[in-house]
């Protein structure tokens, strides 16, 4: 028996999920119960394995020699596509590790149904690449690839918002003009479609939907920012040159902060440049720490803890950041101020996106009755009351964050092919 499946394969999570008998979308458990499995692969040295998800989180947290990789749906559509990666004597092209984990996702899919699945409904952003259609169809065609190679012999695509709004659209009573605000780790995507009991029986929607826009700004954009502004400057952005003629280069800061560029860095042509800036920086001991953390490879981990202080902004005013690197450690205060401001031209992107949407479906603001708010990065308060802001009148609508358009792609599959 085959299976038809809808998979969210996102930058920082993945789902997959199937509509059962009664026509109710269910999420699969993917990882030790749970219905959310991290879009991380950790390649371990000592034993030549591979894993994924949580726990390659904890191999690599917990110090096993290897190479971590997170944010795999960033390189699509850009320039990194291309690049290989060593796991000791091998190199691996992104397009194959995508392949790893999208196999790994089907095996345990698979594994929870009994079955084979070989028909899946994919997510994407409604842009992969911002102001680039030949990249962006590129990006598709780069992930359909990687999934029809894994063995899925029928392969569509549905915008990830829209998939938002189909899980939304089960628990409405009456028609509504909806927004929904897809806001993930690596894209913030936005749609105004109508919504109601009756339309939600009908296969094509085409003439639902008002208009979509997107824009490649995500969580993972949050992470860098917030790093670039409050932690980078304690291995040197932003100092000067002994001679005061200028600051030291910035590419390597801007690396550091990026969860999928970091890799680039562990190389002796890196270390070398380094340690010739440090000879010519006027603060040598915070370029030293930068030399350090990335001799011992911290980069992920540092990152992480980046975004760690982001998350624990949701909740506190302030949070103390401390970060070990050998016999020393980069401190710092992060505040809930920091991180607006660090955030603030992203979240101008955003709102001249959703305006940019506004504008296609001609509509006002005013018209709007529910505001479906779906992905991790909706719960960062500097985004969420701006949103909140923009629509004081309309309905709030919290879904699933992580499994909403996982449900919703479920459901465009059982319609397409079930």
């Amino acid at each position: 028996m085959t299976l038809v499946c809808g998979l969210d394969f996102g930058t920082s999570n993945s789902t997959i999920a199937r509509r059962d008998s009664g026509g109710v979308p269910q999420l699969l458990k993917l990882e030790d119960g749970r219905e959310t499995i991290p879009s991380v692969i950790f390649f371990g040295f000592e034993d030549d394995s591979i894993h994924f998800g949580r726990q390659a989180v904890a191999e690599y947290v917990t110090g096993a020699e290897g190479r971590l990789m997170r944010s795999l749906k960033s390189v699509l559509g850009t320039a990194l596509i291309g690049d290989t990666t060593r796991v000791k004597a091998r190199s691996y092209g992104f397009i194959a590790i995508l392949g790893i984990f999208i196999a790994e996702l089907k095996r345990r899919a698979e594994a929870e149904l009994g079955g084979e699945v070989d028909t899946v409904v994919c997510g994407r952003p409604v842009h992969f690449v911002d102001d680039d259609p030949v990249a962006d169809a590129a990006a598709q065609s780069q992930l359909e690839g990687a999934v029809r190679a894994q063995g899925f012999k029928h392969v569509d695509f549905q915008f990830e918002p829209i998939a938002a709004a189909l899980d939304y659209e089960r628990q409405v009573t009456g028609e509504k003009l909806a927004l929904i605000v897809d806001l993930g780790g690596g894209t913030s995507d936005f749609t105004v479609i109508r919504v109601s009991p009756e339309r939600a029986r009908a296969v094509d929607r085409s003439q639902d939907i008002l208009s979509t826009a997107g824009v490649h700004v995500g969580g993972t954009d949050f992470d860098r920012l917030l790093s670039m502004g409050k932690v980078m400057p304690e291995l040197g952005l932003g100092t000067m040159t002994l001679d005061g003629k200028r600051h030291l280069p910035v590419a390597p800061y801007y690396d550091l902060s990026t969860w999928h560029r970091i890799n680039r860095l562990y190389n002796a042509q890196t270390l070398r440049d380094l340690r010739g800036t440090q000879r010519e920086a006027r603060a040598p001991g915070r370029v030293e720490m930068m030399i350090e953390l990335i001799e011992d490879r911290l980069g992920h981990r540092l990152v992480g803890a980046v975004e760690a202080a982001k998350i624990a902004l949701s909740d506190d005013e302030t949070t103390d950041f401390a970060f070990p690197v050998r016999e020393r450690r980069i401190e710092t205060v992060m505040s809930k101020g920091d991180l607006t401001k660090a955030l603030q031209h992203s979240v101008e992107r955003i709102e001249d996106t959703i305006a940019e949407t506004l504008r296609r479906a001609g509509v006002a603001g005013a018209a709007i009755d529910s505001l479906i708010l779906t992905g991790g990065s909706t719960q960062v308060p500097a985004i969420s009351s701006r949103l909140r802001g923009l629509f004081p009148e309309a309905e709030l609508v919290r879904t699933d964050v992580l499994g909403s358009v996982g449900l919703g792609l479920a459901m465009d599959a059982a319609r397409k092919f079930g």
